[in-house]
């Protein structure tokens, strides 16, 4: 396996450039997930490394070698597609070993690889059927194992699992992180998904616009954002985020938004009078008093009336109306005996808000 390394990375389609100096590292053995909004770059940027878009300014490394003018042939890396590309007129087996002949590989090498791969992915049963005889699910683990048998120094994955349900979709993640983890790979994998990219990646790259807004282990950027939009396109749901006014008062900080005064999070750097938005998740949402929930007084935190319930088993999620206008979801944990149309009071829980700037968005 090697690592992969990119400086400075542009590509522009005429006069449009829709990769804007893109700098990045992928540890030997990493799994790195680009994430982020259709048309942000990650599949460009992916397309780049494997060699199937060129590059306008920058340096794409694999390894000791710079690839920029190398086919993908010669870039050792091995891609899974979204539509998996298998050839229906041939058996799993020849899918899997295709590229291998190809390489003039002998065929005693060529069975030996692909059945240690087949073994790996539960694909030994199947290797003389052919892909219109597999579920989804299989015919993705025969992609993987196109792509296991080359041995390749770099894992591309492009969406891989948009084209399956629900159900499947988990099952497959796990499976391709523990596969991940078990041969040691270099893997980059790109999704629209955060909640995939959430867990499965060692490293999540949040794009937006051809750039790279945030990257790090996936729950400091969970936990800290770098600006609103990672702070509202990472999570589900999204982040609550409201504008307000920062207040200091005998050497404490405070909030002033939506006719409440709350808190300010501990280590911000919002001075006294400065606008800010202050976002909160919906899981660190909390009831403020029992009383809120009867019509009692509307202190210590949000308050509104409730305009949606959606009970989800374990959780309740409710929507609710603030009275200054606005709307906060609030995710639930003890199943409360909420009601349309009653006046709550959600407060944070201690240390869970974030603030950022109006005009930036960065973090503050």
């Amino acid at each position: 396996m090697a690592e992969v390394a990119i400086r400075a990375l542009r590509k522009s389609y005429g006069a449009a450039e829709v990769l804007h100096g893109i700098d990045l590292d992928v540890a030997d053995g990493e799994f790195a997930v680009l994430v982020g909004p259709s048309g942000c770059g990650k599949s460009t940027l992916l397309r780049m490394i494997a060699g199937l878009e060129g590059v306008t300014g920058g340096d794409i490394r694999i390894g000791a070698r710079v690839v920029n003018a190398l086919p993908p042939a010669e870039r050792d890396i091995a891609m899974v597609f979204q539509n998996y590309a298998l050839y229906p007129h041939k058996t799993v087996a020849a899918n899997m070993g295709f590229a291998l002949k190809l390489r003039g590989m002998g065929r005693d090498e060529v069975r030996r690889r692909v059945g240690e791969a087949a073994a790996v992915l539960g694909l030994t049963p199947l290797l003389d059927r052919y892909p219109r005889e597999l579920s989804g699910g299989q015919r993705q683990r025969v992609a993987m194992g196109r792509a296991i048998v080359r041995d390749p120094q770099v894992f591309l994955f492009d969406e891989p699992l948009s084209n399956l349900d629900a159900k499947l979709r988990v099952q497959m993640r796990t499976e391709i992180r523990a596969l991940q983890q078990r041969l040691g790979a270099t893997t980059v994998y790109v999704t629209h998904d955060q909640i995939e990219a959430l867990t499965m990646a060692d490293r999540i790259v949040v794009m937006q616009g051809g750039r790279i807004e945030q990257q790090g282990p996936p729950l400091a950027v969970y936990d800290r954002p770098a600006n609103t939009f990672v702070a509202g396109f990472i999570g589900s749901p999204a982040m609550n985020m409201t504008r307000g006014v920062a207040r200091a008062e005998d050497g404490d900080l405070w909030i002033e938004t939506e006719g409440a005064r709350l808190p300010a999070p501990p280590g911000t750097t919002a001075r006294d009078g400065q606008p800010v938005v202050y976002g909160v998740r919906p899981e660190h949402l909390a009831l403020a008093d029992a009383g809120s929930m009867t019509g009692g007084p509307a202190t210590g935190g949000l308050a509104g009336e409730v305009a949606v319930i959606e009970p989800t088993g374990s959780d309740t999620m409710a929507v609710i109306r603030l009275a200054g206008g606005g709307e906060l979801v609030a995710l639930l944990r003890d199943r409360p005996a909420l009601r349309l149309g009653a006046p709550v009071t959600l407060a944070p829980r201690r240390g869970t808000a974030h603030l950022f700037d109006p005009e930036s968005g960065a973090r503050l």
